[in-house]
């Protein structure tokens, strides 16, 4: 029988912003069935309100794949603030969750709300939130995620922006997904899941010490690409498909 392999994003993003990832991570890891579900207010699901909770967010996926007659265990990779969601999950659910891989993700307790978003993004991100349009919001979005894309990449922008307007976010959604991510806390132990963390170094939204820290705290795996941004998959697929085979092979000889 397959693996399911649920892939969860981060703030404001749908699945089409995985791009080519879930089939360059289907070839890596062959037989693997792929789901890429929308959060709400996100995507195809951006008429609905977002949860104003990491655990809202947890239900509405589960409900959302048994929907889709998947049930557990399922394997989770997740970006940013997916990696919350992955995270309270695991935490709320630990029979449900083979693994989960933790990609550019930040909690508290383990980082300061400073790394957790870097300061120096505070002015843009609030001129945008204020006063922005839709094609500033996703060009911005992209130079503070992507090292390989955010510039001279105006093909993907445009992309972007059509999905956004084929599907917008509004502002009191964006509002809520960022309510929901400033009150997460993550537990003080690890989730009972085998877990693999990995950042970018050159993350321009998020410090790659918040993925570091937690990897400490929690004595998982943790492996770190000294080219990607924050958006990993985006950046670097293939080593991201080919370092998630790599661990789950050692780990599948190791027991």
């Amino acid at each position: 029988m397959s693996e399911t392999w649920i892939l969860l994003r981060g703030l404001m993003r749908e699945q089409r912003h995985w791009g080519t990832f879930p089939a360059t991570l289907a070839a890596a890891l062959p037989g693997t069935n792929i789901v890429t579900p929308d959060l709400p207010g996100n995507g195809q699901r951006h008429r609905l309100d977002s949860a104003t909770r990491v655990a809202g967010m947890v239900e509405f996926c589960r409900q959302d794949l048994l929907a889709r007659s998947l049930a557990p265990p399922y394997r989770l990779l997740a970006l940013s603030l997916g990696g919350m969601v992955a995270v309270e999950w695991a935490s709320l659910y630990p029979h449900e969750i083979a693994s989960c891989v933790l990609i550019n993700t930040s909690m508290r307790p383990y980082s300061p709300f400073y790394r957790r978003l870097r300061w120096q993004n505070y002015p843009a991100l609030l001129r945008q939130l204020l006063f922005g349009n839709h094609a500033g919001q996703e060009a911005l979005i992209l130079r503070l995620t992507s090292r390989r894309h955010g510039a001279g990449h105006p093909a993907l922008a445009a992309q972007w922006l059509q999905y956004q307007r084929q599907y917008p976010v509004s502002r009191r959604n964006v509002l809520r997904q960022l309510l929901s991510a400033a009150r997460f806390r993550a537990p003080a132990v690890k989730p009972a899941v085998p877990m693999l963390i990995l950042a970018g170094a050159q993350d321009r939204l998020v410090d790659p010490g918040c993925s570091r820290s937690l990897a400490h705290a929690w004595q998982s795996e943790f492996r770190l690409h000294d080219e990607a941004g924050h958006d990993l998959p985006l950046d670097q697929p293939e080593w991201v498909a080919h370092t998630v085979a790599h661990w789950l092979r050692a780990a599948d000889r190791q027991s």
